[in-house]
């Protein structure tokens, strides 16, 4: 093998012309002798060492005829390694500035993508611990009407039990009905919100274990209850609870304590603190066609849901017709229709959390959209991290020219150079990794605030966690350097060691270009998409509801005072702070509402059946909330039957009854149950539920002894009028204390999932921001000390401060503006496509777009221009004198 060429023409450029021969000679003779005796690599390297002791002896202590020190054995993995690590830490220490800025980046991106990750995780884990998850399923309920479908969660109580009997493949079923009461034990009393009646099997099937008491008897007697342990310490304090009796209630009925759990966990789509016996209740005669129960099967190993599903009509057939024949008093080929509009559904438990979107869920569930997107926008932000390292390393690229080649001369080979660079990026990736635990300290708490998670930081020091991390560091350690790492490697050494190549350090690079233009696209989506949500969210707090949700105060529980409820809303009227008072507990973004199948009388042949929802009210309901009435009259005293069977219907129902462009008025509808109601009037339609949703039939009736009170009160002292509220409520000496809630206020919680998703892409759009600003700061900067000479020179040819500062500014705009031409239309899909979740929206209007795009410039141009502005006014003598 013949030794390098390109050593032997350095050879002859540097030494002396009477020694080359004899030099050339030497070194041949060597280079066959190793060659033999240690293999070519080694052989080749020991060349470049013995031409370098020739040419440049002060690069090499030996001198070039002690033979004794040239052979030396190939080194240990473990001595390169710890020799390539020092001096990755030795280059990160001399060049603190640009280790601080990759090292903020790529802390932020891996706080971002650990805070992601793990809200991605949590949701992806939702309803995953029972041991049989995999064969849990809810049976849903989806309507058919007047050519629309409405689906819900809950089916009536009869319906598991007979699915069980039914099918073998169905192993087992359960019920769960969630409810709100007043609990008391001795002098403890309060409301609590998440209580639930549960079938005797429900905690088993759920694999929610008992830390006392049996988990498969608990709730098998009537009357028996089973408590969490947060529940237990808030009533009996450091008391067994086994065996101690709750009152629960209005009318004090007495649970017994029979099973402790710890609690529901967090990612679950149900929670309750206490299960009471669903056999308590006593039904003797159990229907198919209401709703009321959520209902869960154990389907067998091998089940296929899709054909049990297939079944289901029988079903329908045989006990769902008779009955909408019995209650709605039609003929039995009207009823048989309910076969093809009346279906059972079965959803598998794990997918209801981000599958599931009815209006009747027990609680709001997750998207699984929004998990991909976070999902995206995880790795994003990291991505942007790893750009600013490739940036700004390949922008330093001439500052490292000179090693590169110097190590090449020395003997080292490629691979071992990547090796080193690639070291370098994962050392700073791992620092940056330690930094990021430090931030998720410091942010965590605010994420699950934002989130509405429970994460605790504990879940980050994990073993799994920080292995995760690790090799996510690790990876992004390896993307991030592996373009430099092979762009600086492959440096020429002639042209580095004559210093040719530094004369293209200021010249354009196409690469940083392109991802200055990535970088600022992902920002600009994110601005965009940040007002995007903002818009909306705020055009659904500030529309138009129909009705009046300013200062009206609702009373949900004045059936604590029995048969005195009217007396005491009489008496609240006569207050000079209260404007109008309904007996009603039925308000607009409440969960109290009845719901029903209607169809007109006399009406039937056209099969016209639809689902309404039911709000039970009195005579001064609509003049409380300011609802208003477009056709026929409003209840009145005048007209006792208003009382028994008068109804007011909304516009939506009166299109999907069939009714639009004739008079309603005086027309009959049949409820479930065979009863008949006349319309006496319509009122205009309002968002009773979330503007998400396109508003729904609504019928209202005549209710007096509702259970709550809705007060439209004076804007003026209202803590004043509150005072008066509470000691008129004691004086009724009620049996608990007084609830109330402002309806603004709780309509403002129907939001509460947009509000989260709008401040977390607000917060990781900021974050996006700052990395991109970061090493747009970090490469403008190396770009313009690149063009120092330059700038002295245009300044002595009499260039301006100004003229300069656009000079250099102009080719970082125009990139910003290439990227906000790219992310413009990728911004206008993605929201456009999100948009479409909500009935009532805005447009994407023209204006965002340039809002967002003028944001990203601003901060382009703030970044760019201090630098810029510091170079321009430096003074030319010493830029001139710096050569």
């Amino acid at each position: 093998m013949s030794p390098p060429h390109l050593a032997d023409r350095l050879l002859t450029w540097f030494c002396a012309p009477h020694l080359r021969e004899e030099v050339l000679g030497d070194l041949h003779e060597r280079y066959a002798v190793r060659v033999k005796r240690v293999g070519e690599t080694h052989a080749r390297r020991r060349y470049w060492l013995d031409m370098l002791a020739y040419v440049r002896p002060e690069f090499i202590k030996r001198q070039p005829h002690d033979t004794s020190a040239w052979e030396y054995p190939n080194p240990k993995a473990t001595d390169m390694i710890r020799n390539f690590v020092k001096i990755a830490w030795r280059n990160l220490m001399l060049n603190k500035a640009f280790a601080a800025i990759n090292m903020l980046g790529l802390a932020i991106g891996l706080t971002s993508f650990m805070l992601i990750a793990v809200f991605v995780y949590n949701e992806l884990s939702y309803d995953k611990y029972p041991t049989k998850a995999s064969n849990l399923y809810r049976v849903q309920l989806s309507v058919v009407g007047n050519g629309s479908v409405e689906v819900y969660p809950n089916v009536d109580l009869a319906v598991g039990e007979g699915m069980q009997r039914a099918f073998p493949e169905v192993k087992a079923s359960t019920r769960f009905s969630p409810a709100t009461d007043y609990i008391q034990y001795k002098d403890k009393q309060f409301k609590e919100p998440h209580l639930a009646f549960a079938d005797s099997n429900f905690l088993q099937l759920f694999s929610i274990p008992c830390i006392k008491g049996n988990a498969a008897t608990a709730l098998v007697a009537p009357n028996s209850v089973v408590i969490s342990k947060e529940f237990a310490q808030k009533y009996f304090g450091d008391e067994d609870p086994i065996g101690k009796a709750l009152a629960v209630g209005t009318q004090r009925e007495a649970f017994t304590v029979t099973g402790l759990i710890d609690k529901v966990p967090d990612n679950s789509h149900f929670h309750a603190d206490a299960f009471l016996s669903l056999s308590t209740r006593h039904i003797t005669n159990p229907t198919w066609s209401n709703l009321g129960f959520f209902t869960y099967l154990e389907l067998a190993d091998k089940a296929d849901p899709k054909k049990l599903e297939a079944k289901f009509p029988q079903l329908v057939a045989k006990y769902v017709v008779p009955e909408v024949q019995r209650d709605m008093g039609i003929s039995l080929a009207e009823a048989q229709k309910s076969v093809e509009t009346f279906r059972f559904l079965v959803k598998p438990l794990t997918d209801i959390h981000l599958y599931s979107d009815t209006k009747y869920e027990m609680e709001p569930n997750g998207d699984i959209k929004y998990v991909y997107i976070f999902s995206i926008l995880a790795l994003f932000i990291l991505l942007l991290a790893c750009i600013n390292f490739t940036n700004l390393s390949t922008a330093q690229a001439a500052k490292r020219a000179r090693e590169v080649g110097i190590r090449k001369v020395m003997g080292s080979i490629k691979n071992q150079l990547v090796f080193q660079f690639l070291t370098e990026s994962v050392l700073l990736t791992l620092m940056a990794m330690v930094c990021a635990y430090g931030l998720l300290f410091l942010l965590l708490p605010y994420f699950n605030q934002v989130a509405d998670k429970q994460i605790s930081f504990t879940f980050f020091l994990s073993y799994q966690a920080i292995l995760a991390l690790f090799l996510v560091s690790f990876l992004s350690g390896i993307i991030a350097g592996i373009y430099p790492a092979f762009f600086l490697s492959s440096f020429s050494i002639i042209k580095t060691l004559k210093g040719s190549f530094f004369g293209k350090s200021s010249q354009k690079k196409p690469l940083h270009s392109g991802l200055i233009v990535f970088q600022f696209s992902i920002s600009t989506i994110l601005l965009i998409a940040t007002l995007v949500v903002y818009k909306q969210l705020q055009y659904m707090q500030n529309k138009k509801l129909g009705y009046d949700k300013d200062q009206v105060i609702a009373l949900p529980d004045t059936r604590l005072l029995g048969d005195r409820q009217l007396a005491f809303k009489e008496q609240l009227a006569q207050n000079s702070h209260v404007v109008s008072a309904s007996l009603s507990r039925f308000v607009p973004g409440g969960m109290m509402m009845d719901g029903t199948q209607i169809y007109p009388k006399n009406e039937t042949s056209n099969g016209v059946e639809i689902h309404t929802n039911i709000f039970h009210v009195d005579y001064d309901y609509l003049r409380t909330l300011g609802i208003q009435l477009v056709q026929g009259r409003n209840f009145s005293r005048d007209f006792p039957t208003d009382s028994i069977s008068g109804v007011l219907i909304n516009e939506s129902a009166v299109r999907e009854l069939g009714w639009k462009g004739t008079n309603p008025i005086g027309k009959s509808v049949v409820r479930s149950g065979n009863r008949e109601f006349k319309v006496i009037g319509v009122v205009k339609d309002f968002n009773y539920v979330s503007v998400k949703q396109k508003v729904a039939p609504l019928m209202l009736m005549m209710g007096r002894n509702a259970g709550g009170i809705v007060l439209k009160i004076k804007t003026t002292d209202v803590p004043g009028f509150l005072a008066d509220l509470k000691a008129q409520w004691e004086a009724f000496n009620p049996n608990g204390p007084l609830e109330y809630h402002f309806l603004d206020e709780q309509f403002a919680t129907f939001y509460a999932s947009e509000q989260r998703t709008q401040q977390l892409f607000s917060a990781f759009a900021v974050l996006a921001v700052i990395i991109a600003s970061l090493g747009l700061f970090a490469l403008s900067a190396f770009v313009i000390e690149q063009r120092t000479k330059e700038i002295g020179i245009r300044k002595v040819m009499g260039a301006s401060v100004p003229g300069i500062v656009q000079l250099l500014v102009k080719d970082f705009v125009r990139l910003v503006l290439i990227a906000i031409v790219i992310a413009s239309p990728i911004a206008w899909y993605a929201m456009h496509h999100w948009l479409q979740d909500f009935a009532y929206r805005i447009d994407v209007e023209w204006w965002m777009f340039a809002l967002s795009g003028l944001m990203a410039l601003a901060i382009a141009l703030l970044t760019v221009s201090y630098q810029s502005i510091k170079a321009a006014l430096m003074n030319p003598v010493k830029s001139l004198r710096s050569e």
